[in-house]
């Protein structure tokens, strides 16, 4: 079937039904009693949803940085040990606080 042909002769059938201010018996009340029907959206159950996939993305990048940092190479040497490098900073910090006369 040619497409202009029938694209002529739906608008033209468009064109002679010419529509009507009527409205349908109780259409007001039938789409208000519709909306009253519908259930109300429940905010909690919104927020523990969203609350629990954020927990899950939590606990996964916790794991993968954990797994990273265990299995980083380097990360069992004494120097790169954090306890050793906090407690050297936290001695320098003590040294530089004692006057220069004082230190033997």
């Amino acid at each position: 079937m040619n497409l202009d042909e029938l694209q002529r002769k739906l608008i033209a059938a468009a064109r002679a039904d010419v529509p009507t201010d009527h409205v349908p018996y109780a259409f007001e009340k039938r789409i208000m009693t519709r909306l009253a029907t519908r259930p109300l959206p429940d905010h909690w159950a919104q927020w523990s949803v969203a609350l629990w996939r954020a927990a899950a993305a939590c606990v996964a990048v916790t794991l993968l940085l954990s797994a990273w940092s265990f299995f980083a190479p380097g990360s069992s040497t004494a120097t790169n040990d954090l306890s050793q490098q906090f407690e050297n900073t936290l001695i320098a910090a003590v040294d530089q606080d004692q006057p220069a006369d004082s230190v033997q």
